[in-house]
């Protein structure tokens, strides 16, 4: 039976549990338009940790980006995010999200595409009915260049991106270094930790390290306890700037429950949880310290 595929046609689109986990306060993450801001601000800190402790939220998934329907309820879609890898399914990360939120029309091939480089671009449609603030890291598919702007394929049609706001991105993409990495993790110092996050509205610790890798050419899977079974093992002594920071319960012998960048001199930059914000922060004489159970690396082609 032939895949069906549909793409996402807000800025963010939240992957929820099940249909009965959003609740009223969450109305403004679940329509078209979306309001993400809003709906974020308007979070006491007790519904915003029930996102997680309650199991509410998966994932998010960006503007553009090609879902795989499995089925279908009432008004929302079961869907698979092959750029998410996961354990969950071999075929992308799992979730719902609301049919609203959904287009059917899907790209043709493109040779090369274009990458949101920066927290709120603007994208216009050429005939200038839709206009959308794009998150960081959002990829659409490029049609034309001029001197100022890529005209990109979208589900809303044709549309306007300015130059200053995204990087072009060729098909195949080296990867860059530890230090990209952790210059791409410094625009967000001081941006609101969101459980599920996978957006420059707002990340939860593994959505931070995925989207940063990302920024430099490099998938990795989505969550954190995914992350640290890939890449490349590196020994104590031998950290450097980009290499991710795995931390578990029970002293780094339990499961594990976070992951940071490392920064350098023994400080990492991370988004630590709910209420507070993404920061660097030292390692030494802290809990991180006694929770950490490995280091990986992904960036350099390793």
């Amino acid at each position: 039976m032939e895949l069906i595929r549909k793409t996402i046609a807000v800025t963010t689109a939240t992957l929820w549990t099940s249909p009965e986990k959003a609740r009223p306060i969450d109305q403004k993450a679940i329509t078209n338009p979306v309001k993400l801001e809003s709906w974020i601000e308007n979070l006491t800190y007790s519904q915003s940790l029930e996102l997680c402790d309650d199991n509410h939220i998966q994932s998010q998934v960006l503007y553009g980006e090609e879902v795989i329907i499995l089925d279908e309820r009432g008004n929302w879609s079961y869907v698979l995010v092959p750029s998410q890898p996961s354990s969950k399914d071999e075929r992308g990360y799992p979730g719902w999200i609301p049919t609203v939120q959904l287009s059917e029309q899907v790209p043709e091939q493109f040779d090369s595409s274009i990458t949101v480089n920066k927290h709120g671009a603007r994208m216009i449609t050429v005939n200038g009915d839709t206009e959308l603030s794009l998150s960081f890291q959002t990829v659409l598919p490029l049609m034309e260049e001029s001197q100022s702007d890529y005209l990109v394929w979208t589900p809303h049609g044709k549309s306007i991106v300015q130059k200053d706001d995204a990087n072009l991105r060729p098909s195949k993409t080296p990867y860059g270094t530890g230090e990209d990495l952790v210059h791409e993790a410094e625009q967000f110092i001081g941006l609101l930790y969101l459980w599920g996050g996978m957006s420059s509205f707002g990340y939860d610790c593994s959505g931070f390290s995925y989207n940063m890798a990302r920024a430099i050419g490099c998938t990795i899977p989505r969550d954190a306890h995914d992350q640290f079974k890939g890449g490349k093992v590196i020994k104590d002594g031998e950290w450097e700037k980009g290499d991710l920071l795995f931390f578990a319960y029970e002293q780094g012998k339990g499961a594990v429950h976070h992951v940071g960048i490392y920064y350098g001199e023994g400080r990492m930059i991370h988004s630590p949880s709910t209420g507070r914000f993404i920061e660097i922060t030292p390692l030494k004489g802290t809990l991180y310290e006694e929770e950490l159970c490995g280091v990986r690396r992904y960036w350099g082609n390793s």
